[in-house]
Order: C-alpha cells, then structure tokens, then sequence
C-alpha cells in the first residue's frame, strides 16, 4: 500500500543518512541491507503470540483456550480452522470445534464433516440461533469435557455489514476469547488490508465495553497461489499490529506453515 511504501522509503532513508561506506562497499548493497532491515522491523510484530505456550497457561487454570476466526465471506475459515485443529492435535492438545456459523445454509454440514475426518468433538445448535450463545455453550461444553482448546467458526460477513458485526462484537464482548483470528486471503492484495482495516474499526465502534476487543493475529490463506504479492502480508501487519500466525498454503489439512518472515523479505526484493 502507498503509505506503507513511503513510510518504508522514509525509514530507510533515515537508517542511511550519513552513514559512511567503506571504499569497496557498493550503495546499491547498503541499501539492499537497510532495506531487508526496515522490511524485517515491520513484519516482526509489536506483539508476538505463542498459541502452545498460551494454551498450556490456560489449562493450568482450567480453562479451555478459545479462538474464534472471523473474517469475510469464502475466504476458507472454515477449512483453515480445520487445519488450524490438525496442527494442534499435532501438538497432542485435545480440540473442540464451534459451529457458530448459524447464518450460511450447509456451515454446520460442513464443519461436522472436518470434525469427523479429524474425530474430534464438535459442539452444534443448527441454524437460525444467537451465535454468541451457542459460542458460550460450546466453551462450557469444552470446560466440562476439560478440552484443551476450542475453535469457534463464524459466518462470514462483509465488514460494512452492520448487523452481522454487530452479531460479531457481542459474541466477542459475550465469550472473551483467548484470540481472536482474522482471515484474510493473500490473493487479493490491499483488499484485505482494507477488510482487516474496517473489521477493527467496527468492532472499535461497536463494543460494549470500555476497551474494545480487536483482531490478535491473522491467518493467510492461499498463500501458495500468489508470487509477488507478499506486500499484503506486510501492510497487514503494518496497519494493524498483529502478527502472521498461520498462513494457508494448500488444499489438505497439513497445508499451513508459520510465516516465514526471512523468506517473505527475499521474495519481495528478488
């Protein structure tokens, strides 16, 4: 994005401004090396969040550590929550899933059918129900069951779509949860930098209590069908302060990767 791109320029030239080369050093690579730098600076995150490490702390207190994914429509939150539980039972966490898609006809089909491919639990009230409830029932399910961690799915709504986000904010503001996950698709670009923009902004706007809860972290999805796109990544995690957690590089449950930061940095400046 522009302002990113500028801001970028304006670090980089004050990294450089009265440095001294020596006499072999071409400028060219100085400023390769300030640049991968600045570039390194913005995509390492204020905060950084370690889900292994959270969800063991949230067990010792007997609780269950809940995620909730939220983003725009048929950008794979579902799917990616499917991978997202893989990799944790990877990690011997025991997973439960939350239909809390109550608005799109065939969400709750298509949750069991994750749940039962990676059998495990998945906690469900069909359609046409608060999805802030059914989020709170599922997590006193899990408590009970004494799962590790709970997986909430959420319909996707457009971000100018009040209602929806208002649905958003109070199934937030109701379950507190431990992260919330927003997922953007890697293909388009600026876009989700404008979806992931509005999300914070309306869940800023729309919370009922005095510190609104925003987006912890994002997951990247169909990370392997773009090249030369990665500036979405960065400007992502400029704009918004939270890091790249996952991101989605394929069709099967083992397809997600951690952000490989160092890698991002090469492909932008190959």
């Amino acid at each position: 994005a522009e302002e990113i791109a500028e801001k970028l320029c304006e670090s980089v030239a004050a990294s450089l401004e009265g440095k001294k080369l020596g006499s072999f050093t071409r400028i060219s690579s100085t400023v390769q090396t300030a640049m991968e730098e600045a570039l390194l600076r913005i995509l390492t995150p204020r905060r950084s969040i370690d889900i292994l490490r959270d969800v063991q702390a949230a067990k010792e207190r007997g609780k269950p550590y809940v995620v909730v994914f939220v983003g725009v429509n048929g950008v794979g939150k579902s799917t990616n929550l499917a991978k997202v539980a893989y990799w944790l039972l990877q990690h011997n966490l025991s997973v439960m899933m939350a239909a809390c898609d109550t608005f799109r006809s065939g969400a709750v089909e298509q949750l069991r059918t994750h749940a039962r491919r990676l059998q495990i639990p998945i906690f469900e009230k069909g359609y046409e129900k608060d999805p802030a409830v059914v989020a709170k029932e599922a997590i006193q399910e899990a408590t009970r069951n004494k799962s590790d961690v709970v997986l909430v799915d959420t319909a996707g709504r457009m971000q100018d779509n009040e209602p929806l986000m208002r649905a958003l904010s109070k199934l937030i503001n109701l379950n507190k949860p431990d992260l919330v996950l927003f997922v953007g698709e890697a293909l388009v670009g600026n876009d989700a930098v404008d979806q992931l923009n509005k999300f914070n902004q309306k869940l800023a706007d729309l919370s009922t209590v005095p510190t609104a809860r925003l987006i912890d972290g994002i997951l990247l999805t169909k990370f392997d069908t773009i090249d030369d796109k990665v500036g979405a990544a960065l400007s992502m995690v400029y704009i918004s302060g939270s890091p790249v957690m996952f991101v989605g590089c394929g069709q099967s449950y083992t397809d997600l990767k951690k952000l490989n930061v160092k890698s991002i940095v090469k492909t932008l400046l190959k």
